[in-house]
């Protein structure tokens, strides 16, 4: 992806905290001349470097191979100039977007083993029942009914090849318009966004 040097991200620990935090990924395949397109959630397996989810077997894309792209958003937001100080000195400002995403690259393959299937459906869910006062786990399910719902979807494991991440947060700017952006953002209630661009804030 276009990334200049100023909103490059690379440091490895703090791409996985992001892919754990925005774990809702668009999956991307090209099959022939077509270009298929899937948001679901992905489980991180930082040890092994993989990314595994699952697609339910009426989706056309669950015969993807080979390279495969998902791409990650996090906190992004419209920048009116308005906030700019430099408005009030020159008014050469624009408007633009300011955005926070990761990218991965890799190699999928589709996984159709009910064993691997309840292994990725528990730590999938394990993950994300983890800040509920009342987890839910796979095992509170009626065993048939558990069955008749894997039957219905495919695994896909994506190897981690390539992991890109660019946080556009006003990097480009002086300290005083960064300031106005800021606190934009903040009246407009998106903290997340905010803290990013006073680099106060892990995405």
């Amino acid at each position: 992806m276009y990334c200049p040097v100023a909103y490059q991200v690379q440091e490895v620990e703090e791409l996985h905290h992001f892919l754990r935090v925005h774990p809702l990924g668009l999956l991307v395949s090209v099959t022939g001349e077509a270009a298929e397109a899937n948001l679901i959630p992905f489980y991180l397996d930082a040890d092994q470097g993989m990314l595994r989810g699952h697609l339910s077997k009426a989706n056309g894309q669950r015969a993807l191979a080979g390279q495969v792209l998902v791409v990650f958003q996090g906190p992004q937001a419209y920048v009116t100039p308005s906030w700019y100080a430099s408005k009030q000195h020159h008014g050469k400002v624009v408007p633009t977007w300011n955005y926070s995403m990761v990218q991965v690259r890799g190699s999928a393959r589709v996984v159709d083993d009910p064993e691997w299937l309840r292994r990725h459906v528990s730590e999938l869910t394990d993950f994300f029942e983890q800040t509920q006062g009342q987890p839910w786990a796979v095992a509170d399910a009626p065993e048939a009914y558990l069955q008749g719902q894997l039957k219905g979807i495919v695994g896909v494991e994506i190897s981690m090849d390539s992991l890109q991440g660019k946080w556009k947060m006003s990097q480009n700017r002086s300290a005083e318009d960064r300031a106005g952006v800021a606190a934009g953002l903040r009246a407009q209630g998106r903290e997340d966004a905010a803290l990013l661009v006073e680099g106060r804030h892990h995405v």
